[in-house]
């Protein structure tokens, strides 16, 4: 057995398959993968990594099948999939996922390939573990997959507490102890216990701090935009495929970048912190809903009409359109007088905060600082944004000047 002191749960005693397991190449390239990528920019001291998260998570997901009475083979092989749940991460976590998804087909979680083969598949097969259960697990497949994915897995209630202790910030605190105490499966669903639809809630709510405050925090969103501008480009200008890119880290993300004539200036920027100024920072009632359907290639054809319009080449526009806001956590049962509820159908704070995060939606237009007015005027116009006389008159006169302390 080796225990690790980790500095959210304190030690972490790791044996077994997971031990083994902590030691082959796919889990230790987490080490050089951050947690919270970009968001590193705004809270210097999120610099945790997928391997501590990792570990995180294999530690909670041990608690719950304690907790739950699951025992031998089959709580292995739940153990073997929370330790292994992130190993199909591309650099900088999700900031460019959606790129590797567009080129290949796979996200993250699509690690089949990964426990098959090698040293993963060896440590497995050792301990008399199918790699394909232990993929499915990864995926949510099955009743004991809920653990490790789904609406009150173990790696939401790690990744909150963790991201919130790292960036300082209050709001992802949350009480994981109780909500893997009060776990229990009904009928073949995972759900908490009777008396918790405020542990609940408080799941619903942290998520819902932390997004404005830290996941979808404007400069993150600036700088993860610029890297995917940039890995976009990597990608078609040299011969560095999604496949071989998806398998890098941070570090190797970074220097393919700075070691590229195409690329070399994003590397530029993101390293020294020289990013793009928000040109258009505008509210869900004042885009079209038409814009809202906008594919990848549609955004890149308004960044090139914005750029002519605003007379700057198109590198130096940067079209951020979120996706709509979504709230996995409001689907997550519990048990209310014996009977398994939806919490979106018991609790009254869900549709608040349904309300809340369609306030807090915000399309980007970003530009270096010395174009950013002339591309935010012409954004307002190409894009056919319904702002009012005082958010134009903020565009015209650069509303860069008027950030917050962190930008």
């Amino acid at each position: 057995m080796t225990t690790i002191k980790d500095s959210v749960h304190d030690h972490i005693a790791v044996e077994g398959v997971a031990a083994d397991l902590l030691e082959t190449p796919p889990v230790q390239r987490l080490r050089r993968v951050k947690q919270l990528g970009t968001v590193t920019m705004v809270y210097p001291s999120a610099n945790h990594t997928r391997f501590e998260h990792s570990l995180g998570v294999y530690h909670l997901a041990d608690r719950a099948l304690s907790h739950l009475g699951i025992e031998g083979r089959q709580a292995e092989r739940v153990r073997a999939a929370a330790l292994l749940h992130d190993v199909g991460h591309s650099p900088y976590s999700h900031n460019i996922e959606a790129i590797v998804h567009r080129k290949t087909g796979k996200y993250h979680d699509d690690v089949d390939e990964l426990l098959d083969r090698g040293e993963v598949a060896r440590v497995l097969t050792d301990y008399d573990l199918d790699p394909g259960r232990v993929a499915g697990l990864v995926g949510g497949d099955g009743e004991l997959g809920q653990l490790v994915s789904g609406e009150l897995d173990v790696d939401r209630m790690d990744y909150l507490v963790r991201d919130a202790h790292h960036t300082g910030v209050p709001y992802g605190t949350i009480d994981h102890e109780r909500l893997v105490r009060e776990l229990r499966f009904v009928d073949g669903d995972l759900v908490l216990d009777e008396g918790n639809v405020q542990t609940a809630e408080s799941l619903l709510l942290a998520r819902a701090l932390m997004n404005p405050t830290v996941y979808a925090h404007h400069v993150a969103r600036i700088a993860k935009s610029m890297l995917r501008r940039g890995t976009e480009r990597l990608l078609r200008e040299t011969d560095v495929t999604a496949e071989q890119l998806r398998r890098w880290d941070d570090c190797d993300l970074l220097v393919g970048l700075r070691t590229s004539e195409a690329t070399e200036e994003y590397a530029r920027r993101l390293s020294e912190r020289d990013l793009f100024k928000r040109a258009v920072w505008a509210e869900r009632q004042a885009v079209p809903d038409e814009l809202l359907a906008a594919d990848h290639d549609d955004v890149r054809e308004l960044e090139s009409e914005i750029a002519d319009a605003a007379s700057v080449t198109p590198a130096a526009v940067v079209l951020d359109m979120p996706a709509a806001p979504s709230m996995t956590e409001s689907s997550s049962r519990v048990l209310v007088n014996g009977e398994v509820r939806r919490l979106g159908e018991q609790s009254t704070l869900v549709s608040a905060i349904r309300a809340a995060q369609t306030d807090q939606w915000r399309l980007g237009v970003y530009a270096p600082a010395a174009d950013s007015e002339r591309v935010g005027e012409a954004a307002v116009r190409e894009l056919g944004l319904d702002l009012d006389g005082t958010r134009i008159r903020d565009v015209r006169r650069g509303i860069h000047a008027t950030l917050d302390e962190f930008n």
